[in-house]
């Protein structure tokens, strides 16, 4: 008992983590110390599964039992009315571990990453004012559509599962802001992720992606998205590097940005034609021009360092960092990032 007040912090803060305690060790806790307890954590000891008086901590909020050997959440932890956060990261959890009665929980956080989860539990669908879910780690093979149900959350961390598809219900969550999927074998972005108005952060790396859906584009609060280790990635890399601008794309720029005067008589008609089509470049501080045969408008770049990769085509001046100019190796830190409007701008991690 004297080893457990040591341990604690403060007077609704209780830390009984690397204790080697076993699943009776909170009995010789006094019931004022629980009732005063709000945070307490359990990491790294020997527990096997929670101890009945768990339940006798009538005010906890906070309950952080990573890094034991659970293989099952009794039915005690559903008495915790006041419970809001529950971490139980690295421990031997499964889908039959979870009590019937779980989703009656007020969560707001859950963290039930790196065990044994094959499916996502029906449990933490119920969850409904889950604000943040982690199940990264795990052996899931697929996301429900029922996610839709958990319309307040804000945080979805899905990586380093088995993952092959994205439910085109995920984009039903109006406040998410990151979603986490990297580590998985996801092969295709569904065109109506476009409705996660809200999305920040998007981490898809490291999965077996080719292309992404234009729609992506209309994501205009996205400030990172990350995508390395992917084929679509492995290209953009080679054909960026290896493929320079043609020499006619090269003349049609400098015809048009020098405003050189052309006409019928002085070009074949196909020609002039071409050099018709060309449109002034997105860039306002550019005077540049891109042709619609290879240019999209600029959306997501890549800061990695030694490459500026853009994933919707891009092309212009060699002076705006074009990735068709005859220099691959931008300085990443160039000025002329400031020259394109914030809401269009935005990181690609490739690195």
């Amino acid at each position: 008992m004297e080893g457990f007040e040591e341990a604690s912090s403060s007077e609704n803060v209780l830390d009984l983590s690397r204790l080697n305690l076993n699943n009776n060790s909170l009995d010789s806790l006094s019931e004022k110390r629980r009732k005063d307890t709000t945070q307490l954590y359990l990491c790294y000891n020997r527990m096997t599964g929670l101890p009945e008086s768990i339940s006798l901590f009538s005010n906890l909020e906070f309950l952080d039992i990573s890094n034991n050997a659970l293989s099952v959440i009794s039915e005690d932890i559903t008495r915790l009315t006041k419970l809001k956060t529950l971490i139980a990261k690295n421990n031997r959890l499964n889908n039959s571990s979870l009590p019937k009665d779980f989703g009656s929980l007020q969560l707001e956080v859950l963290n039930l990453s790196g065990n044994r989860f094959e499916e996502m539990p029906s449990q933490c669908l119920q969850l409904l004012r889950l604000q943040s879910l982690s199940l990264g780690g795990n052996r899931l093979k697929s996301i429900p559509a029922e996610i839709e149900s958990l319309a307040s959350l804000e945080l979805l961390y899905l990586g380093g599962n088995q993952i092959s598809s994205i439910p085109a219900e995920l984009a039903n969550l109006p406040c998410l802001c990151y979603l986490v999927l990297c580590d998985n074998r996801i092969q295709s972005v569904p065109p109506q992720l476009n409705k996660l108005h809200s999305l920040r952060s998007l981490s898809l790396h490291n999965n077996l992606l080719t292309y992404l859906p234009r729609e992506i584009l209309s994501l205009v609060h996205l400030q990172e998205l990350s995508l390395r280790g992917n084929p679509l990635v492995v290209r953009f890399v080679k054909d960026m590097t290896y493929d320079p601008p043609s020499l006619l794309e090269l003349a049609g720029r400098t015809i048009k940005s020098r405003n050189l005067p052309y006409s019928h008589k002085d070009l074949p008609s196909h020609l002039v034609n071409y050099l018709d089509m060309a449109s002034k470049c997105p860039n306002p501080k550019c005077a540049g021009v891109y042709f619609d045969s290879c240019v999209r408008h600029i959306k997501f770049v890549d800061f990695c360092g030694k490459y500026r990769l853009p994933l919707m085509h891009y092309l212009c001046s060699p002076e705006c960092t074009s990735p068709c100019s005859s220099n691959p190796q931008s300085d990443a830190d160039s000025d002329e990032d400031n020259s394109v409007p914030a809401d269009r701008l935005q990181r690609v991690l490739l690195g």
